[in-house]
């Protein structure tokens, strides 16, 4: 079932109104009033949709956060059910210290088609389009990886760039991709953006290595499914963790993760730059307006577009 294509700009109000609040406290040092002004006017922008909208990727569990939280209903709960995975701010350190990649994001699916992640850390690699379907594999090891990429790619091994979030949990990776003369693109924050790298004609990077955040795997994955890319993910969970993900419905805590499993039918991503970064330009401010970037998916529309909309102070 396809999700109405008139959801789509009312997403990206949503997205670009918690852009414009965070952007206030960009190089503030303060990362809590960054997160607080994106969460507010997303909040306020998604109850304004004629939707029955559930948070299945947020801020933690009710009890936990209470900013768009895991199971919180959206919309004025008169239309389509739709799950909504949320980050109003990926980035608050990147807002805090004026960094760029910092922005607003979310992803919208039909209800049941979008993996329920639990706030925890994920193992993940993800490649672009265009490749052979499952082709790679975690438990394949990081050299096995790499040489079957480079082989569907027609490169050689050192043509390969990969990109890594700089942390000594991927010591062994970056171990085995110097052996192999992989070129290494380092991030030190922004698990998104990283995944994202590997999509488009000029795409940055060959693939994405690394371990980071669950929800941020199936936000990245939703923009990832528009382009026909393929990530794979493993939550890493400790024994609380488990339990927070069997509340989730997960019950094979080893499952490894597949795009599809992931995403599945239609889904539309929209991004909203804070600062500017690889997806869309920071918020710009003049006297009288906010200028706000959107990079903005629509699975079944085969919509790919940035656009730049401007809204009175």
């Amino acid at each position: 079932m396809k999700i109405d294509s008139k959801f789509l700009d009312l997403f990206i109000n949503a997205t670009e109104k918690a852009a414009i609040g965070a952007s206030k406290f960009i190089g503030k040092q303060d990362k809590i009033s960054a997160d607080k002004g994106a969460v507010d006017p997303m909040r306020s922008e998604l109850n304004k949709i004629d939707m029955e909208g559930t948070v299945v990727i947020g801020e933690g569990e009710m009890d936990e956060a209470p900013m768009l939280y895991i199971g919180e209903k959206l919309g004025t709960l008169k239309g389509p059910k739709l799950d909504i995975a949320v980050d109003p701010l990926e980035g608050t350190k990147f807002t805090a210290n004026n960094q760029p990649n910092a922005f607003s994001v979310l992803a919208v699916s039909n209800k049941g088609h979008l993996l329920s992640a639990p706030d925890t850390y994920m193992e993940k690699i993800a490649i672009g389009s265009n490749l052979p379907k499952n082709l790679i594999d975690i438990d394949f090891g990081v050299r096995k990886n790499i040489e079957l990429l480079a082989k569907a790619k027609n490169k050689k091994t050192s043509e390969i760039t990969a990109c890594v979030l700089k942390r000594p949990r991927h010591d062994h990776i970056v171990k085995e991709l110097i052996k192999m003369e992989v070129k290494i693109n380092f991030i030190s924050d922004g698990d998104i953006a990283g995944v994202l790298s590997v999509i488009g004609e000029n795409a940055k990077n060959d693939i994405y290595y690394s371990t980071g955040g669950g929800p941020e795997g199936v936000l990245a994955a939703s923009a990832l499914s528009c382009y026909g890319g393929q990530i794979q993910g493993r939550l890493v969970l400790d024994d609380n963790e488990k339990i927070r993900a069997e509340k989730l419905g997960i019950k094979d805590f080893t499952k490894k993760y597949n795009i599809d499993d992931m995403v599945k039918g239609d889904v539309i991503f929209c991004a909203s730059g804070v600062t500017s970064g690889d997806l869309a330009k920071g918020v710009r401010e003049t006297d009288n307006n906010y200028e706000v970037s959107t990079f903005a998916l629509h699975k079944s529309q085969k919509i790919n577009k940035t656009i730049t909309n401007i809204y009175t102070k």
